[in-house]
């Protein structure tokens, strides 16, 4: 019998999981969330919200991977779009790696301290092992790239050129705004294991508004929005 992870907290359920959703989802700060589940008559503390996000976070994200796996798996052999981006911890330099796919999930997001070769090995073969090998894999002009795919054997499927990168480069937009909201990281563990949980929230309520008609737009919404409500299921 499976335990109920909320067995020791007096918060329900629903709360946590919104604010979660809230904190992870939006540009909001801990003591935002606070103020607004204040507003819909929540008395809870913003320490209350981060120990939440530290605790089922992870546990969201991996309920929506696990639901998402055999359709990801489908659609993200074609081309992937590789990028990496500076992030400080503590005023030391570190770099943020992201694998997206052409229809713009995150596939992948690995952060290391160093962009060499053996950095960008370890982040290919771990985006491979769960998505698969592409036919196509687009990246910036990093020479750790093709120094890794030559050991992989990849280096004929590799595609540089100045705007073709645009869709990883867009990526990170939606992770620099949480960024500056939560005034950057402090430990590598805590930044690896947010852009994880960040990244799969991300893609489950990515409904591309600006191409669809605005009752489809809708529709998916609800729907999204009615299987993130059945995770805290148990």
């Amino acid at each position: 019998m499976t335990k109920n992870p909320f067995r020791y907290f007096k918060t329900s359920p629903e709360i946590i999981q919104l604010a979660v959703l809230m904190y992870v989802r939006f540009p909001l700060s801990l003591r935002n969330v606070e103020d607004l589940l204040h507003e819909r008559g929540i008395d809870i503390c913003h320490e209350s919200v981060r120990k939440w996000v530290d605790r089922f976070g992870p546990m969201f994200a991996g309920k929506i991977r696990s639901k998402r796996a055999s359709y990801m798996r489908q659609i993200t052999q074609w081309q992937w779009h590789l990028d990496e981006v500076f992030v400080k911890i503590r005023g030391e330099q570190h770099y943020l790696w992201r694998a997206v796919d052409h229809e713009g999930e995150v596939l992948e997001s690995f952060v290391t301290k160093n962009r060499d070769k053996a950095a960008a090995l370890k982040f290919l073969r771990k985006a491979m092992k769960r998505y698969g090998n592409p036919n196509v894999i687009v990246t910036d002009r990093c020479p750790s790239y093709r120094a890794a795919m030559k050991d992989i054997g990849n280096q004929d499927r590799q595609e540089v050129g100045r705007h073709k990168n645009n869709r990883a480069e867009n990526s990170h937009l939606p992770f620099r705004r949480r960024e500056r909201a939560m005034n950057r990281f402090r430990r590598m563990s805590n930044l690896q294991k947010f852009v994880s949980t960040h990244a799969s929230l991300h893609n489950h309520f990515n409904l591309d508004r600006h191409i669809n008609r605005r009752q489809t737009f809708k529709s998916q919404r609800d729907a999204a929005l009615l299987q993130w409500r059945d995770l805290i299921a148990i």
